[in-house]
């Protein structure tokens, strides 16, 4: 039986987080591109984060849970059975991201001042805005030679690695939190108490079974509603029978 992790953030901060692990995992996915279509994609993604980046105050957010991170190690180093080595490279890795933090300018400035991508960043938000007799300098860019292309996204992607580490650390604690426990779902319905440390909640449910689970809630309380992927004939779409599944909250 095949399965899939659903996560279901309880307030905006982890849900920014969340949004930005995904466009930063397209940017990665990026590097390998070969095709025109593809650095298109790379580069709408990269608009994408920009935009998302210029919206918030990240490297507040990033620097505090960077702090109670360390904090967190600290107390942690106390513990006799702690994996000590393990622990100083994870401190270790803290206290590079905290000072590279402090030390960068506003995150995706130097993106935004980029006179190559400024110059093609409106089209990008116009259905079918990148043709060529639209961009023609973006169709230039997509004639380089290959290692000329992978040279430009190396160093644009860059400027963004301290706050892509950053979040992936902070992503990593956050699901190490919880451990998956198995729970039903009667009629395909669960309702759950939040405590006051939860900020993800992660479904482990089967993907062969035509079915998929649905959040609603926010830090006190939640419902996971199972629903089916194809409507019945009367087009209805609850789950009725009862839904074993497993359950984190983190």
């Amino acid at each position: 039986m095949s399965h899939a992790i659903y996560e279901f953030p309880l307030n905006e901060k982890v849900r920014t987080y969340l949004r930005l692990e995904q466009l930063f995992k397209q940017l990665e996915h990026g590097k390998q591109a070969s095709e025109d279509w593809q650095y298109i994609n790379l580069l709408d993604g990269l608009f994408t984060l920009l935009d998302l980046l210029e919206r918030l105050d990240l490297r507040n957010d990033v620097l505090k849970d960077i702090e109670t991170h360390e904090k967190n190690l600290v107390i942690w180093s106390q513990h006799p059975n702690i994996d000590n080595d393990a622990l100083q490279h994870a401190l270790q890795k803290i206290l590079r991201l905290r000072e590279s933090l402090k030390g960068a300018k506003k995150i995706g400035s130097e993106l935004k001042e980029d006179r190559f991508l400024s110059s093609i960043r409106q089209r990008f938000a116009i259905p079918g805005g990148t043709c060529g007799f639209d961009l023609p300098n973006l169709h230039y860019w997509l004639q380089q030679p290959a290692k000329n292309k992978l040279l430009d996204i190396s160093r644009w992607l860059q400027e963004i690695l301290p706050v892509q580490h950053a979040i992936d650390m902070t992503l990593s604690f956050l699901r190490e939190r919880g451990r998956f426990s198995v729970v039903d779902a009667n009629n395909g319905f669960y309702q759950g108490v939040a405590d006051d440390k939860n900020e993800l909640i992660r479904v482990l449910s089967p993907t062969d079974q035509g079915f998929y689970p649905i959040l609603s809630g926010n830090k006190y309380r939640y419902a996971i509603r199972f629903t089916s992927f194809t409507p019945a004939a009367d087009g209805s779409t609850g789950v009725e029978s009862t839904v074993s599944f497993k359950l984190a909250s983190c």
